[in-house]
């Protein structure tokens, strides 16, 4: 079990776990983004499914079985034929991730190596953990204007990958290997991305919680269900309080897997009923070797994507795969820094026009650290808001493909990081609840309300502006 999981110390303590049977009913993986949780929680639902495991821990007992013995990724029984498919009922997953960029870099790795079965089973589990967002038990098929139905794309990505696993020779049994033609995986590309980008949420709502609870307590098909719920700081505060009460009596026969960067993000009720597993950084060599083995893809081919300010930060991976998306991480990074030091600068001004010339340690650390950034790549900083919004939205192509959020989770983290590089200052808590609290409801206007990105990032401006006048 877990062999496919690489260079993550917490699937070892999990295969442990599992083979000593002290399981929690519910579990909390956290740690840096492209770090494994996900791959993890879904390699924990196959193995707890897995028919051929006739010797369950509990029986068999540490000494007997080893976490690698049990349930291997090859296992042929049918429960796991259909986990690695990611087509068993017994699965389900909710939550936003960065799925244009995993099926992008998914489909680019067939593209290298299109003999290998294992890059078309890349490809397709990268398209079906889109798809599960949208099963019956999770998502509430509404026929109101203006509201995707998501009905028709799932049928055609459906139709495109049984037709592609034929082609490949992958789930139909073929025994010889054919190409796939490239008009069928552009086609499934293009359905996924819209699926991704129209269907998909930045947040997690209350109705695919509360669908969520009640499939978990139906019985399972086999012998356990798991509900994978991935960045599950993303919740809205109603989806929390409905996720208590199914994290308090969880029934017996499901575990409850939530994914979060960071565990202080999740609300201290819900975190106090989740064991946590800690997942690391990995080295940079260890990132360097996933992405060769996973994506097919050489060394060199990501260190230029990790080159941008973000890339130490964030990792290798992160980086490579966000090189497949329209608005990459080196490009939003840039333009971050240059929102921030736009809205320092902004503030100092309404200050001064109020007669308090001498720019307070925040502000003044604020711009000396996201200046520089910006101005390396050409964004030179400004105090009028339409002007700084106006830049934005035509160097980030009006944020397409989704990557507001993106753009926003790189704001929190260069105030962060200017936050380290001052130094210890008390007033540095008021700031960065100050920016987290007005970017979360901007996120939330543009990602769950629809609203316009240049009027949630107007109003940004203006409360971020008004608000640090007033911290002083």
């Amino acid at each position: 079990m877990f062999d496919n999981i690489i260079q993550q110390g917490a699937a070892a303590q999990l295969g442990e776990d599992i083979i000593s049977g002290r399981l929690a009913p519910s579990m909390l993986f956290f740690g840096p983004q492209a770090s494994g949780k996900g791959s993890a929680a879904l390699e924990f639902a196959r193995v707890l499914s897995c028919e051929a495991a006739v010797n369950r821990p509990r029986q068999a007992g540490r000494a007997a079985v080893k976490p690698k013995d049990l349930a291997p990724w090859t296992c042929p029984c049918p429960s796991c034929v259909r986990h690695r498919a990611l087509l068993h009922g017994d699965l389900a997953m909710l939550g936003p991730r960065p799925f244009a960029a995993e099926i992008a870099a998914s489909r680019a790795a067939y593209q290298r190596e299109p003999s290998v079965p294992a890059t078309g089973t890349l490809f397709t589990r990268s398209l079906r953990k889109l798809m599960a967002r949208f099963a019956p038990s999770i998502w509430e098929y509404e026929n109101r204007a203006g509201k995707l139905n998501p009905l028709s794309i799932l049928e055609s990505l459906e139709n495109d990958i049984a037709e592609f696993e034929m082609l490949s020779g992958g789930g139909s049994g073929a025994a010889e290997h054919r190409s796939v033609p490239e008009k069928l995986c552009d086609a499934m590309l293009k359905n996924a991305f819209k699926l991704a980008d129209e269907g998909m949420s930045d947040t997690i709502p209350i109705a695919q919680i509360r669908r969520a609870a009640y499939w978990s307590r139906l019985a399972p098909s086999g012998r356990r269900k798991t509900l994978l719920i991935e960045n599950a700081d993303r919740m809205r505060d109603e989806a929390k309080n409905s996720l208590l009460k199914l994290l308090e009596e969880p029934p017996e026969t499901v575990s409850i897997i939530l994914t979060a960067q960071r565990r202080e993000l999740i609300l201290p009720t819900v975190l106090s009923r989740l064991r946590p597993y800690r997942f690391l950084r990995r080295s940079e060599a260890e990132e360097r070797e996933i992405i060769r083995r996973v994506f097919r893809a050489q060394a060199a081919d990501s260190s230029d994507a990790a080159s941008g300010e973000s890339g130490g930060s964030r990792g290798l991976i992160s980086a490579y795969l966000d090189s497949f998306l329209p608005q990459s991480t080196g490009k939003l990074y840039p333009l971050a820094a240059f929102f921030v030091a736009s809205t320092a600068r902004a503030s100092a001004s309404l200050l001064k026009k109020k007669g308090r010339p001498a720019i307070p340690s925040g502000l003044a650390a604020l711009g000396s650290f996201s200046g520089p950034i910006a101005e390396a790549a050409g964004y030179v900083q400004a105090a009028n808001a339409r002007e700084v919004i106006a830049a934005l939205l035509a160097e980030s192509g009006n944020f397409e493909a989704g990557s507001f959020s993106r753009f926003i989770a790189n704001i929190l983290e260069i105030v962060s990081l200017s936050m380290r590089q001052s130094g210890a200052n008390p007033g540095w808590i008021a700031y960065n609840e100050l920016w987290r609290r007005h970017t979360a409801r901007a996120e939330a206007a543009a990602g769950v309300w629809n609203q316009n990105p240049a009027l949630a990032l107007e109003s940004l401006f203006s409360r971020l502006k008004t608000g640090m006048a007033e911290l002083g």
